[in-house]
């Protein structure tokens, strides 16, 4: 998340900071249920989204500021590649203005694994699209490496909106985008199945009510399991889970009431996503010696 000032970008990092210590003390925060581990890149200190692949390495990136690429980490921190891809030309310094979240899911080859990641941060409210650029899963990775890829220009039916939450359904074949800021936020859904430079407005599924006030409820992160069945969503200070039933849509399984899961409070914690399996997911938190928390779903009655 980059706030528009400077002054709220020091001010909300530092409530987060000082929200977290009181729970802590208060023994309210929830532990992660492996140790830690520092992620070891610099190239990561802004990290705002995570994707694990089927081969259990973390696709991450940095969000406003940094240029056209991600990275792939192992679970312990190691950078394993820096893959670089051709972001939009009318930005011409970064390629990129705010990317905010990555996901993974089914593309247009049947039974290949794609990569989707959302340039989706809009704080000030006023882009006229936001763009999700899609990349075949790479099957070899190299320290340094240049990647292909297809995008997709997405406006909202009511016009802009500030996100951090890309889900991919495997079941609707949907890109799934949420809103942040509101108070009830939007649930907004285009086809998975773009041409590439397509330019498409989505579809407003429905609205979702999260407890909480203020930045402390923004929805930060948000992941769905590659089954289609599991869907998290991540604000500030927890992690809210669902589960599906049959084929009813994202908006659907949204409207229950949502369980609580562990979740160890991070300074600014943006990132979540299931493990391949489903029965597991990891957070990370955005700054330098940011550390890599796994935790189990537990068992539901």
């Amino acid at each position: 998340m980059r706030p528009n000032t400077d002054r709220l970008m020091a001010f909300i990092p530092s409530r987060i900071a000082i929200f977290t210590f009181l729970l802590v003390l208060l023994g309210l925060g929830a532990s992660a249920q492996n140790a830690p581990v520092k992620v070891v890149p610099a190239e990561l200190s802004e990290l705002s989204g995570l994707f694990i692949s089927k081969g259990n390495l973390i696709f991450a990136h940095n969000d406003s500021g940094d240029t056209s690429r991600f990275f792939a980490i192992d679970a312990k921190g190691k950078l394993i590649s820096t893959l670089y891809f051709k972001g939009d030309p009318s930005i011409k310094r970064l390629g990129v203005t705010d990317c905010e979240d990555i996901a993974g899911g089914p593309g247009p080859v049947k039974d290949k694994s794609y990569i989707y990641l959302g340039d989706i941060g809009d704080n000030g409210g006023k882009r006229p699209y936001v763009t999700v650029y899609r990349f075949a899963e790479p099957s070899k990775l190299s320290g340094n490496m240049q990647i292909q890829n297809d995008a997709v220009h997405l406006k909202y039916p009511n016009g802009p909106q500030d996100a951090e939450t890309l889900m991919i359904d495997p079941i609707s074949k949907e890109l799934i985008i949420v809103s942040k800021r509101q108070d009830t936020v939007g649930i907004y859904s285009a086809p998975l199945f773009f041409k590439n430079k397509d330019t498409l407005t989505m579809k407003k599924q429905g609205s979702l009510y999260l407890p909480g006030r203020g930045l402390l409820k923004y929805v930060v992160a948000g992941d769905i399991s590659r089954d289609g069945r599991q869907i998290l969503l991540k604000t500030y200070t927890g992690v809210y889970y669902w589960q599906r039933n049959g084929k009813e849509s994202i908006s659907e399984a949204l409207r229950r009431k949502p369980t609580n899961l562990p979740y160890t409070l991070e300074s600014q914690g943006e990132a979540i996503g299931f493990t391949p399996d489903g029965k597991a997911y990891y957070c990370i938190s955005e700054g330098k010696n940011a550390v890599i928390y796994r935790y189990n779903i537990p068992k539901l009655p």
